[in-house]
């Protein structure tokens, strides 16, 4: 799993430019409700806590399983959890998460890098506490990965990762691993409900309506407007009817005394 994809969503908010939290954002009016342009107001305080705490908490948990799989499991047989379906496995993986990409040890070393540096640099702009959590996850995952790349052998930046969770029909993996892909997850179902990082919401402008509505409202003025000649015309016609004389009703329509 590619690291950048992860923060794809989260990158495109690094270029807008800071607002303080107590000022409105665009389309919000004084009360802060949401204007017109499907932005909300942001509330609250930079997560930036809430940020460190869950990377912190990752990263450790990472490490000290590790440490316990290289020295109790390493050179051990594996144990099973649940018969043959999962089982503790030492393996040195040099790739990526689940085995991918064993020749791109250096590669990976360098997106993990890269990763940690954007989600540093959008700190600065976190405002919601479901991106806090889902970015502190990524951070806390590469940063546990990445420690393996940069101090296990063979050497800085080609160090091969520990992993240990084995299922039976899936790639060997971590505790970085997991908290990387629910991170990334956490991640896309934030930006489809339209959640920012910056504690705004974006919504998908909707299509112009405005021409189909002046077409709507032209055609009503046109059916209204010959509605109404229609109705000038018989009433004309009524009018300017003449009368035959013998019709009742007539000048010449008495009878001869």
């Amino acid at each position: 799993m590619s690291y950048a994809r992860c923060v794809t969503e989260a990158e495109r908010t690094i270029d807008r430019p800071d607002r303080h939290p107590g000022e409105r954002e665009p389309g919000a009016d004084a009360d802060g409700r949401e204007g017109v342009d499907g932005t909300a107001p942001r509330r609250g305080r930079r997560r930036v806590g809430v940020l460190a705490g869950v990377a912190a908490l990752a990263l450790v948990l990472d490490l000290i399983s590790k440490i316990m799989v290289v020295e109790w499991l390493e050179r051990r047989a594996p144990v099973e959890l649940i018969g043959d379906w999962l089982r503790l496995e030492a393996v040195r993986n040099s790739g990526a998460a689940f085995g991918m990409g064993q020749a791109l040890t250096v590669v990976f070393t360098c997106i993990a890098a890269a990763v940690i540096v954007v989600i540093i640099r959008l700190a600065r702009k976190l405002y919601s506490t479901p991106w806090a959590i889902a970015l502190g996850l990524l951070l806390g995952g590469a940063m546990g990965n990445l420690a393996d790349r940069i101090f296990r052998a063979p050497g800085v930046g080609k160090g091969a990762v520990v992993d240990f969770i084995a299922p039976k029909y899936f790639a060997v993996f971590n505790l970085a691993d997991t908290a990387i892909v629910c991170g990334g997850i956490l991640i896309v179902l934030l930006s489809f409900r339209g959640l920012d990082p910056d504690g705004t919401r974006h919504r998908d402008e909707p299509a112009d309506t405005g021409d189909t509505g002046d077409s709507v409202d032209t055609a009503d003025t046109a059916d209204t407007a010959d509605t109404a000649d229609t109705a000038d015309t018989a009433d004309t016609g009524e009018a300017e009817k003449p009368e035959r004389p013998g019709e009742p009703g007539s000048p010449g329509s008495g009878e001869a005394g």
